[in-house]
């Protein structure tokens, strides 16, 4: 049994031969919303990717629900990544993509309806996501991440293109997640999604 859902000692990743992460060490508790913050740069979206097993690490150790996170069908089953803007089908209507992801996974935490009224896209609902404005778009894969059921949500940038208004009931929306049993690990340079987690430094995170 592991003592937390994910914990990270002495991670380094190098890039081109370049240090993105050196030394980092890092625990988090089921039930945490923690913001990965910092300056663009110091390797918060490739502490993201480590985490997701998208990364390999040059030295060091990652473990997600106690096992080095492996891409593959079991673990995305328990892990919602919201990276950068996925390729949409372009045939498929807002309305369509949320009944995909709910096709995939029979057991949502919310139905197709309610995410559409959550994130603002019932008056968008039968256009295509490439018919959207950048911010509807974020809005619905924000929506496609938390309408599947999952243990885990690294959100890179999750406030990316969404006005004030709706980063604040972003925040309402992962602290209800987090009630749930939920964790959350989130890049992000919005200091209101930051002041509502524990905020960690990739130059400097501790446990």
């Amino acid at each position: 049994m592991y003592d937390s859902i994910i914990s990270v000692a002495e991670l380094t990743v190098e890039l081109g031969g370049n240090p993105v992460l050196r030394g980092l060490g890092l625990t988090v508790a089921a039930g945490e919303i923690v913001a990965v913050v910092g300056p663009n740069g110091s390797g918060k979206s490739t502490l993201l990717r480590c985490l997701a097993g998208l990364q390999p690490a040059t030295f060091g150790e990652v473990r997600v629900f106690g096992e080095p996170p492996v891409d593959d069908g079991p673990f995305w089953r328990r892990v919602a990544l919201l990276g950068d803007e996925p390729a949409w089908y372009p045939g498929l209507t807002t309305r369509e993509h949320l009944e995909l992801m709910a096709a995939v996974h029979p057991r949502t935490r919310m139905t197709v309806e309610a995410a559409l009224e959550v994130f603002a896209l019932v008056e968008r609902a039968d256009a295509a996501p490439l018919n959207l404005s950048t911010g509807q778009r974020q809005r619905l894969s924000l929506a496609a991440a938390l309408l599947r059921p999952s243990t885990l949500l690294l959100l890179d940038e999750p406030e990316r293109g969404l006005d004030a208004a709706f980063r604040g009931r972003l925040a309402d929306l992962l602290d209800a997640y987090a009630d749930e049993g939920g964790t959350v690990v989130m890049a992000t340079h919005d200091q209101g999604l930051a002041a509502r987690a524990r905020e960690v430094s990739p130059t400097g995170v501790t446990a």
